[in-house]
């Protein structure tokens, strides 16, 4: 039981890892722009919202209310106002600027909130569990976070195929040039698309604020996450990242079970391996 255990414990922490992945692969998907700032801007979220909270006195779930639109803004005047210019067939440009973006957020943060750690209050959610059978249990709020994984990721599966929003990303991706003698603007749409992958990220700050403890220097361990997950699970492949994330999870509660202080370590060698035998990730998909 004690393995069973901790593979429902992976699986459940592969839904945050999820939820750090979907919005890079998202953009990745789109644009095709590798986004080194992802990291920090997940930790950007976890401080707005440890400002929104205590600032106003809200809950953490609550305060999403406010942190999904902010960082949804942020994400479209970003793209617009920046990253839109360093777009072309060298993909040099945006790595740049997003990781010189990277170190501006991670230098502004510490100084603004120090080198402390951080944590959002979870009150009893922190703790509450529920009992599946004999021996095993799992946390409330890892389902939920697990869940809301599931939700953001079928919901954005829908926005592409099912709706003309979704058509418009899919024709800009495939040919902007294009898409855009049909009409299409694409600085607006790529806009949005970063919006949207911020909407997600405001998710995943706030759910690993709530997780644990967090300070300014944690965004490129974050970045590394929401990577492996993503070409685990192969690129453009929106459940893929899912699984990516999921892989990634129960390779390091098994890693660490097997080997104590190795968690971090299992999931990387499980990424690498899985990276010479499927190079292209479990489920490639390209986004059309």
């Amino acid at each position: 039981m004690d393995w069973i255990n901790a593979v429902v414990q992976g699986i459940l922490v592969g839904g945050l890892y999820a939820l750090f992945a979907t919005g890079l692969s998202l953009i990745f998907g789109i644009m095709r722009l590798v986004n080194i700032a992802h990291g920090d801007l997940i930790v950007l979220a976890s401080f707005l919202g440890l400002v929104i909270v205590t600032g106003l006195g809200l809950y953490p779930l609550v305060a999403l209310l406010i942190v999904v639109p902010l960082m949804f803004a942020l994400g479209y005047a970003l793209q617009r106002g920046l990253l839109n210019f360093t777009l072309g067939s060298d993909i040099l440009p945006p790595l740049l600027v997003t990781f010189g973006l990277s170190i501006i957020i991670q230098n502004a943060l510490l100084e603004i909130f120090s080198a402390d750690s951080q944590k959002l209050p979870a009150g009893p959610l922190q703790t509450a569990s529920m009992q599946i059978a004999e021996g095993l249990a799992v946390g409330v709020f890892p389902v939920i976070v697990f869940a809301c994984a599931v939700v953001v990721i079928a919901g954005l599966q829908l926005l592409l195929y099912r709706t003309a929003l979704g058509a418009a990303f899919r024709a800009t991706s495939d040919d902007p040039d294009t898409a855009r003698l049909m009409g299409i603007d694409n600085r607006h749409i790529f806009a949005l698309a970063m919006a949207i992958s911020l909407a997600v990220v405001a998710l995943a700050g706030v759910f690993l604020g709530m997780r644990t403890a967090f300070d300014p220097s944690i965004g490129p361990g974050r970045l590394i996450y929401a990577f492996e997950a993503v070409i685990i699970g192969g690129l453009g492949s929106l459940w893929g990242t899912l699984v990516g994330g999921i892989v990634l999870g129960v390779s390091q509660i098994i890693g660490g079970k097997l080997f104590p202080g190795a968690d971090q370590l299992a999931g990387h060698v499980v990424f690498l391996i899985i990276l010479v035998f499927r190079p292209r990730g479990l489920f490639p998909r390209a986004m059309d």
